[in-house]
């Protein structure tokens, strides 16, 4: 029987009908297909542990074991997203898309809702094809072509300049290895990139991990990212993801952005990614 696969709004598909502890072949191929077409599927109800959520990610690809966020005490392979009542800071609380600075970035992420608070703690995503797509002719012409460099030392590092660096994140233990950040080499994927699966052009910079465009001076090229960036936020390109109980989402890292909202002060929000292996990007 096939599964109900109905588009989340502006963004993504919700998949009816899956048992992600119990997946055929064809419900398999199923997902595969949605999630290329959309760059993000959201199931509802799961009852999976630990060890199912292992296993449908290893179903998608190779596990891409996280490098800086604390992992699970018993599953190493599953990274914590976690914020306690008493913290301020999230991870996660701006644009990116996840590994971004790997040679081979990652193809996605498996995100379980494990504990929730009463209200907020939603996730955006937004479309890296649909902004593509739109694309002004002068913008599109001024990137054809174009190489963009992607840090980790810069979020993770031990003298990072981006946001994490001043969050509670670092002090606190939720993110931290920064001497496996600093030996990092920075990489080089094109700004436009053809999906490895879709076969779509998606926009591939980010705000969160890319820090120039290669070969231009700074001021022209913070220029000309701020300039991608701020039409990937159009709020056309956007759809907001609420999660409940047994909420599982899987998002390709090439053709997504995701942004989790910093709402929920006081409460407690726990969730378990797992991050599934790439390709070097075209």
């Amino acid at each position: 029987m096939a599964l109900d696969i109905r588009p989340h709004g502006r963004v993504g598909a919700e998949i009816l009908g899956a048992d992600l502890a119990r997946l055929s072949d064809a419900d398999l191929a199923q997902i595969r297909a949605a999630f290329a077409d959309h760059g993000v599927v959201f199931f509802r109800d799961q009852a999976i542990d630990e060890t199912a959520h292992i296993a449908f990610a290893q179903a998608i690809g190779p596990i891409n074991i996280n490098r800086f966020f604390a992992a699970h005490p018993r599953y190493p392979e599953i990274a914590l997203v976690l914020k306690e009542p008493g913290q301020r800071d999230n991870i996660g609380g701006g644009w990116h898309t996840d590994h971004s600075y790997d040679a081979e970035p990652a193809l996605g992420s498996v995100l379980v809702a494990r504990e929730l608070p009463p209200e907020g703690g939603a996730t955006a995503f937004a479309s890296m094809y649909a902004a593509h797509d739109a694309l002004p002719d002068r913008l599109r012409a001024r990137i054809d072509g174009a190489y963009a460099v992607h840090s980790a030392r810069h979020v993770f590092g031990s003298r990072s300049t981006a946001y994490e660096a001043t969050r509670d994140t670092r002090r606190d233990g939720r993110i931290g290895n920064a001497a496996t950040a600093d030996v990092l080499e920075d990489v080089k994927h094109p700004v436009v990139i053809t999906h490895p699966l879709s076969g779509k052009r998606a926009l591939y910079v980010n705000p969160g991990f890319t820090i120039a465009i290669a070969g231009l001076e700074p001021e022209e090229s913070r220029d000309l990212l701020d300039e991608i960036y701020a039409h990937a936020i159009d709020p056309r390109f956007q759809e907001t993801f609420h999660w409940q109980p047994g909420s599982v989402a899987l998002w390709d890292n090439r053709a997504t952005w995701h942004y989790a909202h910093n709402d929920y002060h006081g409460h407690r929000r726990e969730m378990h990614r797992i991050t599934i292996a790439g390709e070097a990007l075209h």
